[in-house]
């Protein structure tokens, strides 16, 4: 079998014919008619009717065809299709601020630090082949900041209507934090009650309200030196206007729904349930409205009138912590009077009064004053403890008393109980986002909006990585190991005669399979930018 080709003036008649013997004589049988192939076509025809048989392999030569490693794609794909699982890429837009913002998000997840540290990370992950960002630096990333603290408001609402499409929340848990600060020009850096025991430096102070399952809905900055208190009116106009309102609990922690929130809280209709501190379970004992054999293991109640109702318990465990540090500072204190003791005898002219005021000063610091009393005695100092006002001191270890309006046939007082320990995950939030994990510190702005904008960032990319928390929680690997291991997934760029034809995505190695498998995320075969 072959091809006659025959040329006559332009025309070129390409016909497949079989030849064979007969009689002698050698015929030609004309089988088709190929004169409607392309050159091209009629080459590749005549080289494959060369072998009979099978065809040999066809390798390019090494000039036509380099592999090359690309990008890092893991991550950077798992994470952006979390974003649209959550919302969050659908909640930004697909505006290039709103791309640069989930890349803000999404590098705070992988490597957390500023927005310079950002932009180099972009260099080494196919950030903008995913995406489909242009080129960005890091100015770009600071104004970004700008943006989502203008569009902060629009973003939540979105990112609300997503978890609950109903447009109902029956729930919702509120907590405080504070965050210090290296430098003073923040514009709501200020002077406070500092949670992270840092003396003299300036703080922020952030809000966060979640829902029942300990998603966040919205995250607030406040100057430092605001009080506590002082937060709740703005989430309750939240609830109120933008995440549904209606018959509703607010769960606030201790000392924060003072009477004047909660009359705000009741004039929208809500419910309440929060802690009293310890002044006032005092005052609750003064005046005979709760008695001490109301607390013990288990949970009691107490109905002062039909508007209110005080959940009792104590907890033995942290009954014995609260002893034992007790116990601990006494020592610590006995310790450091033996300290002074050696060094009056050996410094004769040393005076005994600054030694005593040295340790009376230590033992108000570690607040065991009240039950403990230091004289001098022959140069000596004299450390003795008084047992009855240390039994005193710890008469409510362990205690704790809930407040809510709920009433008792709508909820049991486990329920209140369980609803309040719920403030937990707000807590785990705020310890998460603070940390090496997220990085909310050190912040590197200054302005008011960066800073609303850079606390949205480390708030949207706690939702994420507490997807891959979840996700990830049976296969005994933390959530930045993972990551790292994602991250060494990267492209191949197949390059034929010095030209880039695409950017093929590998197969992942069984450890990234099954961080993939664990979040149902497939990855493509190419890159799609």
């Amino acid at each position: 079998m072959f091809i006659d080709s025959c040329r006559t003036g332009k025309y070129v008649r390409h016909l497949l014919r079989d030849s064979h013997r007969e009689g002698g004589k050698v015929r030609h049988t004309t089988l088709g008619n190929l004169s409607s192939c392309t050159d091209r076509q009629i080459k590749a025809l005549k080289w494959a009717l060369r072998f009979d048989g099978e065809l040999p392999p066809h390798t390019p030569k090494v000039a036509e065809l380099i592999l090359r490693q690309g990008l890092s794609v893991g991550a950077v794909i798992t994470l952006q299709q979390m974003s649209q699982t959550l919302g969050i890429e659908k909640a930004l837009g697909t505006s290039q601020e709103g791309k640069l913002a989930l890349w803000q998000v999404m590098a705070r997840v992988i490597d957390q630090g500023s927005r310079l540290s950002a932009t180099r990370l972009a260099g080494s992950h196919a950030v903008c082949d995913v995406l489909g960002l242009d080129r960005f630096c890091e100015d770009d990333l600071y104004e970004n900041l700008d943006w989502l603290a203008e569009h902060q408001q629009a973003i939540e609402n979105a990112l609300f209507r997503q978890a609950h499409p109903d447009g109902k929340c029956d729930l919702y848990l509120y907590d405080v934090t504070s965050t210090y600060l290296e430098g003073m020009h923040n514009a709501l850096a200020a002077f406070g009650y500092n949670r992270d025991g840092k003396k003299g430096k300036m703080q922020l102070v952030v809000g966060l309200l979640c829902d029942l399952d300990g998603r966040p809905l919205t995250i607030e900055v406040f100057k430092g030196n605001t009080q506590d208190p002082a937060t709740v009116q703005s989430q309750i106009k939240k609830v109120a206007e933008r995440f549904g309102g209606g018959d509703v609990t607010f769960v606030g922690d201790r000392g924060m729904l003072k009477s004047k929130q909660v009359e705000d809280l009741q004039g929208q209709g809500f419910h309440y349930i929060t802690a009293i501190t310890k002044p006032q379970i005092e005052s609750l004992l003064h005046n005979g409205i709760i008695e001490m054999e109301l607390f013990d293991d288990e949970l009691a109640e107490v109905f002062p009138d039909e508007d209110l109702r005080y959940i009792l318990r104590r907890n033995p465990v942290r009954a014995q912590e609260m002893l034992a540090s007790r116990n601990s500072k006494l020592a610590s204190v006995q310790a450091y009077v033996d300290k002074k003791n050696d060094y009056l005898k050996a410094h004769p002219k040393s005076q005994t009064a600054v030694a005593l005021r040295a340790v009376q000063q230590r033992a108000q610091h570690l607040k065991i004053g009240p039950f403990v009393r230091l004289e001098e005695k022959n140069r000596e100092l004299v450390l003795t403890v008084d047992a009855e006002a240390m039994t005193e001191a710890g008469e409510l270890d362990g205690c704790y008393v809930l407040k809510t309006d709920l009433p008792a046939k709508q909820i049991s007082k486990e329920m209140v109980n369980a609803r309040y320990k719920d403030l937990s995950m707000v807590e785990w939030a705020f310890r998460t986002s603070k940390t090496g994990h997220l990085e909310l510190r050190p912040i590197h702005v200054r302005t008011e909006e960066s800073t609303r904008g850079h606390v949205f960032v480390v708030m949207l990319a706690y939702l994420i990585r507490r997807m891959l928390e979840k996700a990830w929680s049976g296969l005994d690997v933390t959530v930045e190991e993972g990551l790292k291991q994602l991250s060494t997934l990267c492209s191949i760029q197949v390059d034929v005669k010095g030209k880039a034809a695409c950017h093929k995505i590998p197969v992942p190695r069984e450890q990234s399979r099954e961080l993939l498998q664990a979040l149902d995320i497939q990855m493509p075969e190419f890159l799609p930018h």
